[in-house]
């Protein structure tokens, strides 16, 4: 919906205001529709406005509500507004706006940090306490909205995107070698609070951080869904389970229509987004605006899945558009693509759903996505294998998933970015042994849900669509349908092929044949098999003079990947010298 920027003073000094602006214009994309800058005491805020609820300027933020004491900034939609301001307004509250922003201040008036309990919604939020100083951040249950932190001595800063922050100058930009070897595992997912950079840091989803006017900091996690089975289930039939995921991503796409604007869809032809498009028909949606994307093909390999998206756009009539784009336009839109990444994403699709989204923005300004569903509901091929690994849980999990063991990492990296310990196995091992998951499975999808799912395929919609104000909303990360999922018996999930039970449910309302396809993935095959300028594009990039004085790979790994691009390629990892390549694109795109 929006992105926000920040500065707080942690001693009594002045906030730099001017450096604020100038942080918060550089998200003009993700909110073209209004900007404003507030300033009190030792913080200041800045905010981009894309115009989805209230459009009138009392819905302008930075929002005072001088009646409170409370100003605050927001990125991200609150589904449930209307129910909480009726709540509200009973228990005396005056409203001088129609804007879910202005509920959360006076939520945060009435239940104190508790208020996020009541939040059913995506978002990172800052409220500032006029009369105390007092500050609190907080980011969503799923992480779905991003908020990005760096410290310099006495002062935070804090912004939507990484690339603000370093628009207001001063961050350490030195690269983290625990991140580095977290990119190089895991996709280039780099797991909170780490980033890439030495110098920033971005807050975990479903935390709180508070700042008090002494300096005091206090953060805590105020949601964790059980991985264990729910004993007042325990008699649920595989049919009472297909009932309750089908009536709860009913809800949950339900809540997602909230808007002042037209809501669409973007429709891959896969079971996820299909299942969407089913039940907002149910909703007596009509002409329900549904988008598909394709890319020519390359490498033997199609780039489109038109035929299903077909299927579906016919079932339901919707007004479907076929948006068709030639290998040449990816090239230029490349740079701009990386360039709005706020973290270097290696996922090929990064630039599909950029292009995807500069057309759909033309149309609407809101869409509803299916992303999420494989991890919530077990639908990739490492997670079979979970069930059988016994007391080798760690092992079974990093053989189907992890990009390279240790030994491979410190052999892709310089001797100054090499490391003793195995920070990425340790990580992961950590995760696995926490409270709260009861069997292999479990682990696996609990850190796929928190962790991976959240820097990869959540962030990279994110930051693709609200590269062109468009905000895209995931019914499947509905907190409550994913606390349903996470007590659900892991054999339903892993039924035919993965995701049984939402197969199981979707069948009564999509047809089979979306259903009983083979799974796909979001292909764009000029960066699968890299070739022709795109080859030249990661080969000038690895040679030129800023990677050659930053140092990170190994000159015999750029060597052997580029003597055999398209030796390595797996549907997971991809293809690993773009891995390499986009990294060191992403850095020198940002001048680094």
């Amino acid at each position: 919906m929006c992105g926000f920027a920040g500065e707080l003073c942690l001693k009594d000094d002045s906030p730099d205001v001017a450096a604020v602006a100038t942080m918060a214009a550089t998200m003009s994309d993700r909110g073209p529709d209004g900007s404003g800058v507030w300033s009190n005491g030792r913080i200041a805020l800045g905010h981009r406005r894309l115009q989805i609820i209230d459009l009138s300027e009392a819905g302008a933020q930075p929002m005072v509500d001088p009646e409170l004491g409370l100003t605050v900034a927001f990125n991200g939609c609150i589904y449930n507004y209307p129910e909480l301001r009726a709540e509200l307004q009973q228990a005396g509250y005056r409203f001088f706006s129609t804007s879910d922003t202005e509920v959360i201040a006076k939520a945060y008036r009435q239940w104190g940090d508790d208020f996020v309990d009541h939040l059913l919604g995506m978002f990172a939020i800052c409220i500032v306490e006029r009369d105390s100083g007092r500050v609190l951040f907080a980011r969503d249950r799923l992480g779905i909205k991003p908020l990005y932190l760096t410290e310099r001595p006495g002062r935070l800063r804090f912004a939507s995107t990484l690339p603000a922050l370093l628009a207001g100058g001063g961050v350490d930009t030195d690269i983290d070698p625990v991140a580095l070897h977290h990119y190089l595992t895991f996709h280039s997912i780099v797991p909170p609070p780490r980033t890439i950079l030495a110098g920033v840091s971005k807050l975990p989803p479903a935390t709180m951080l508070t700042i008090e006017p002494d300096g005091r900091r206090n953060q805590r996690e105020y949601w964790r869904p059980s991985f264990e089975r729910d004993a007042s289930k325990a008699h649920w039939s595989e049919r009472d389970w297909e009932d309750a995921v089908l009536e709860a991503l009913r809800v949950s796409v339900r809540r997602r229509l909230v808007a002042d604007v037209p809501v669409g869809v973007l429709l891959s032809g896969g079971l996820d987004s299909s299942l969407v498009v089913g039940l907002l028909a149910e909703e007596g949606q009509r002409g329900l605006a549904t988008f598909s994307i394709g890319f020519e093909a390359a490498g033997g390999e199609e780039g489109d899945e038109f035929k299903y998206s077909d299927v579906i756009a016919r079932e339901f009539g919707t007004d479907h558009h076929q948006i068709r784009v030639a290998t040449e336009r990816m090239l230029p839109a490349l740079p701009r693509a990386i360039a709005a990444m706020s973290e270097p994403m290696v996922s090929h699709d990064a630039v599909a759903f950029f292009l995807l989204s500069e057309e759909v923005s033309k149309h609407v300004k809101v869409v509803q996505s299916g992303q999420g569903a494989d991890e919530v509901f077990a639908g990739y091929h490492w997670y079979p294998p979970m069930r059988e690994a016994g007391n080798d849980e760690l092992g079974t999990y990093a053989r189907a998933f992890f990009d390279r063991d240790l030994a491979a990492r410190n052999a892709a990296l310089s001797p100054d970015y090499r490391l003793d310990r195995d920070v990425s196995t340790e990580f992961v091992a950590a995760h696995f042994g926490a409270p709260g998951a009861e069997t292999a499975v479990d682990k696996a999808l609990r850190i796929d849900s928190q962790i991976m799912l959240v820097d990869d395929p959540v962030k990279r919609v994110d930051n693709m669509t609200m590269a062109w104000g468009l905000e895209a909303r995931v019914p499947f990360l509905d907190h409550e349908l994913v606390e349903l999922a996470a007590a659900c018996p892991p054999e339903l999930k892993l039924a035919q092929e993965g995701k049984g039970v939402l197969k199981e449910a979707g069948r009564r309302v999509i047809p089979d044949a979306v259903i009983d396809r083979p799974k796909g993935y979001f292909p764009v095959p000029a960066l699968k098999h890299l070739q022709g300028p795109y080859l030249d594009l990661v080969r000038d990039a690895l040679h030129a003079p800023a990677a050659r004085q930053r140092g990170l790979f190994a000159e015999s790994e750029v060597s052997r990947l580029l003597a055999d691009p398209n030796g390595n390629l797996t549907p997971l990892r991809g293809n690993p010298l773009w891995q390499l390549g986009l990294l060191e694109l992403w850095l020198q795109g940002h001048g680094l």
